[in-house]
């Protein structure tokens, strides 16, 4: 083809051979990893649902029921569920069919006070790190997804202190709240960040002073892919704060990710500036889950297809453009 006819494709394409290494990267075997937990600030009332969604929800994904098992149906991936710390107990059926790397049933509520020891954060981190280890051997494309009631306002805290914007730029609906609900999930963020005053200069008291398990746990496993050459696919808001938690950690981390889509949050714009990524997809989607994720794994197929299927201009047999000679010099 032409030079670079293909445009961005391309640049996924050599995306993909820079972080594994090799050629001919191979794409098939593809993991989201849905990773859940709850928040003390769910009590400040800044979602329009309540904490017992989360179990519901992993639920859900351990029956297929949830539009991120949905999707990767569409693209052959399998869903793995990892329980970091939801607050209630799982029903057995759940129990059963996740990993278990439960930190804690909850984090404290940001609002009054860290979500964590820095202690607890490096247990979820580490806790990321090994679930990559563990699924290296069986994954070629990983994505991550999430699922804890109330973990946008976190999210919108991380942003916040790793982007230097304020919680107003950086905070949207999340579950679907009115602008007045938006309002007051602004006033406490903004207390959650006075009351905290995480270090932007480190990553782990970040996400220890204003994060989620979920979250350290996604940062984690981004880390643990990272370092096996495995590119990772970044869902949305929550997992692109995540990122931002694993970037400030290990700035070469971010070679790995691929943006997946652009969500609806506004501060989903600035962490992806941050990180220095254009999402594959705009779609208007602020779901969640890991479903953006996965969707744009078609995409990685294309793109790895071309370093694969694709004939060069000399195994296809195809006349090479013509060379332009230089204008003779006076």
């Amino acid at each position: 083809m032409p030079y670079w006819a293909l445009g961005r494709l391309m640049d996924l394409a050599e995306d993909l051979a820079g972080i594994t290494g090799v050629a001919q990267p191979a794409t098939a075997r593809r993991t989201v990893v849905v990773m859940a937990g709850d928040h003390g600030v769910a009590a400040e009332g800044v979602s329009k649902y309540p904490v017992e969604v989360t179990v519901q929800m992993v639920l859900n994904f351990v029956r297929g029921g949830a539009a991120a098992n949905a999707m990767a149906r569409v693209v052959g991936a399998r869903v793995v569920v990892v329980d970091m710390g939801v607050a209630a107990e799982l029903p057995a059926e759940a129990a059963a069919a996740v990993l278990h790397r439960r930190v804690a049933a909850g984090t404290g509520n940001i609002a009054q006070g860290p979500a964590m020891t820095r202690e607890q954060a490096i247990q979820a981190l580490e806790a990321g790190i090994g679930i990559a280890a563990d699924l290296d051997s069986t994954t070629d494309l990983f994505a991550t997804g999430e699922m804890g009631i109330a973990n946008t306002t976190p999210s919108s805290a991380i942003v916040a202190a790793l982007c230097g914007s304020s919680p107003a730029e950086v905070t949207g609906a999340g579950t679907g709240i009115d602008e007045p609900q938006r309002q007051h999930k602004i006033a406490v963020i903004e207390r959650a960040l006075a009351v905290n005053r995480p270090d932007p200069n480190d990553g782990l008291d970040v996400v220890a002073r204003v994060g989620g398990f979920e979250i350290a746990g996604l940062a984690g496993l981004i880390l643990g892919a990272a370092a096996r050459r495995k590119p990772v696919l970044i869902d949305g808001f929550i997992s692109t704060a995540a990122a931002l938690i694993a970037q400030a950690l290990a700035p070469d981390s971010a070679d790995a990710m691929i943006a997946a889509h652009q969500s609806v949050e506004p501060g989903h714009r600035a962490a992806l500036a941050k990180l220095g990524k254009l999402p594959l997809l705009d779609l208007g989607m602020r779901l969640g889950e890991g479903t953006g994720a996965t969707l744009a794994m078609s995409l990685v197929e294309a793109a790895a297809r071309l370093l694969s299927d694709g004939a060069t201009f000399e195994e296809a047999a195809v006349s090479q453009a013509k060379q332009t000679a230089a204008p003779a010099v006076p």
